[in-house]
């Protein structure tokens, strides 16, 4: 495995990689950023924790300072947390090009957000539901010319509801030039593959992680089964206990819904 150079990135993007501690290609990033670069649509399967996010930041970041405009990239994403640690990549990576970029998710005021979309950001990160809602209701922002439509979590994409998602994606891809590459990368590619078969692509590359799991090797997963009716009492339990032991940890908990 080579320094990031080895897989095509400008001495620019390598200088700014190595300010951010990043200095050598992870495998999903070796395997698809030279095949992003050759303008290929790219398919990637690669678990959480594999910097699969910078495989497809850096490329796009790549073309956009060769041909500078707005809105060059859209990116798709199943929540507003996800969309948030996305954007952030670009900013920090793309800081040298003085990228731009707009996030446009639920919660947030339609008014503003349809206000930044028009001022033509370089990046648009998005969860589908609420973009969607932009494009029914609104005419003041064009996406005729992207280069680039990336899908990320492309399988909680789809869990999320397969049929709410296909009619926001019919909705989006309406407003999209046919000719752009797509980008698709997600934990368990091969499942959402018959799934996608809305989205053009023309004669993918496909990777995936030769390893099993979804998760990196480094986690310690345990859990606990418990009757439905319990299992808020159990998490409440677990959270004092946790912090009994260690008032200097923190905690993220995972739901599936705001409620």
């Amino acid at each position: 495995m080579g320094d990031l150079s080895s897989v095509g990135l400008s001495d620019w993007l390598v200088k700014q990689c190595k300010q951010l501690g990043i200095n050598k290609p992870t495998p999903v990033q070796e395997n698809c950023i030279p095949a992003i670069l050759e303008g290929r649509d790219c398919m990637g399967c690669a678990k959480t924790g594999s910097g699969k996010t910078a495989a497809f930041v850096l490329p796009v970041l790549q073309k956009l300072s060769e041909d500078p405009y707005g809105i060059f990239c859209l990116v798709l994403t199943p929540t507003r947390e996800l969309a948030y640690q996305i954007a952030e990549q670009f900013r920090v990576l793309g800081k040298p090009l003085g990228l731009r970029d707009c996030i446009i998710v639920g919660g947030m005021d339609m008014v503003s957000q349809a206000l930044e979309l028009s001022n033509q950001p370089h990046v648009v990160v998005a969860t589908p539901g609420r973009l969607a809602d932009h494009v029914r209701s609104s005419n003041t922002f064009n996406m005729s010319k992207i280069k680039f439509l990336i899908l990320d979590e492309a399988d909680r994409l789809l869990e999320q509801g397969c049929t709410d998602f296909t009619k926001d994606l019919e909705v989006i891809l309406g407003i999209l030039p046919a000719k752009r590459q797509t980008l698709l990368f997600s934990a368990t590619l091969t499942d959402t593959l018959q799934e996608l078969k809305s989205i053009a692509m023309n004669k993918p590359f496909f990777w995936e992680s030769t390893s099993e799991t979804r998760t990196v090797e480094e986690l310690d997963q345990r859990y606990i089964l418990t009757p439905e009716k319990v299992k808020d009492a159990y998490l409440v339990h677990l959270i004092q206990t946790f912090t009994d032991q260690h008032d200097d940890w923190s905690i993220i908990i995972f739901t599936n819904t705001c409620k």
